[in-house]
């Protein structure tokens, strides 16, 4: 039971933390609010799971490989290693911008962009 709900954990975050907040005192024995856990089920549920683990299997102290857990999840929440970032990352290629053509009003002009 406890690798499917890390299974569901990895790939569904925030469904894993609900069913925590809803199945457990897991939760409510890392933080002392209700608050920071239902922000953290907004903003960030990776960094959020992974601060409970350490809270409650580590003897409520972050450090050792529960720190190395907690910086993953943080890296995980903020993106850093997903493929959608890199995708835009091209600059202006192939896109319209305003230039200024000398006089004539100024107008929308395919450019392209040599600047790689």
């Amino acid at each position: 039971m406890p690798c499917l709900v890390g299974a569901v954990a990895f790939f569904f975050p925030r469904f894993a933390l609900f069913l925590v907040f809803l199945f457990s005192n897991y939760l409510g024995r890392a933080f002392e609010t209700n608050f920071w856990p239902f922000m953290g089920f907004l903003f960030m549920p990776c960094t959020t799971l992974a601060y409970a683990g350490a809270m409650n299997e580590n003897h409520r102290q972050l450090n050792g490989l529960w720190l190395v857990v907690f910086i993953l999840a943080i890296l995980i929440d903020l993106g850093f290693f997903s493929a959608q970032g890199y995708s835009g990352s091209r600059g202006l290629r192939g896109r319209f911008v305003r230039v200024d053509t000398g006089g004539d009003g100024g107008g929308r002009k395919r450019v392209r962009n040599d600047a790689e």
